[in-house]
């Protein structure tokens, strides 16, 4: 099955959003990789994560306002074998790419920045501290990333164009 890692800092606010919508684009309608339809395996952690902290009340407001449930989420810190059991990780800053290619370099190629998905380079800011507002932009930039990078993500995972 094809898999995607979404990785933030404290895994409690972008890449839970990142995960959930994703698994919503992505899982609503069957992918056909090489091997058949199969569903997307999807997860998050991040980069200094505690271990089990629930999502930011925000990002669960956010996603919860359209349909996406986040709620089991637990944060967790991103690990060797977390990194290869996933085809693809997207993170969230250029710095948390740059920090796991260094000390994962075993994966490394299989590491971006979401943005470098839909041919942009900028980090998705950190909305910890802030109003919901600013979860409501992480929220639309991700989904307007994802949209467009769809093709970008398909191809870096093995599956055929046309799906």
């Amino acid at each position: 099955m094809p898999s995607v890692l979404f990785v933030c800092t404290a895994n409690i606010c972008r890449s839970p959003i990142a995960m959930g919508l994703f698994e919503k684009m992505f899982n609503d309608e069957r992918v056909e990789s090489y091997s058949g339809h199969q569903p997307w395996i999807v997860d998050s952690a991040g980069t200094w994560a505690k271990p089990g902290r629930l999502v930011h009340e925000n990002s669960r407001q956010v996603s919860g306002q359209r349909g996406i449930d986040i709620e089991a989420h637990r944060s967790q810190p991103v690990s060797a074998e977390l990194l290869e059991a996933f085809d693809l990780t997207l993170t969230m800053e250029q710095g948390h790419k740059e920090a796991l290619r260094i000390e994962f370099p075993q994966v490394a190629k299989r590491i971006f920045v979401i943005t470098e998905m839909a041919g942009y380079d900028y980090d998705i800011p950190d909305p910890i501290g802030h109003p919901v507002d600013e979860y409501e932009m992480v929220y639309r930039d991700l989904e307007r990333l994802l949209t467009a990078g769809r093709e970008r993500i398909e191809q870096l995972v093995g599956i055929r164009s046309g799906s």
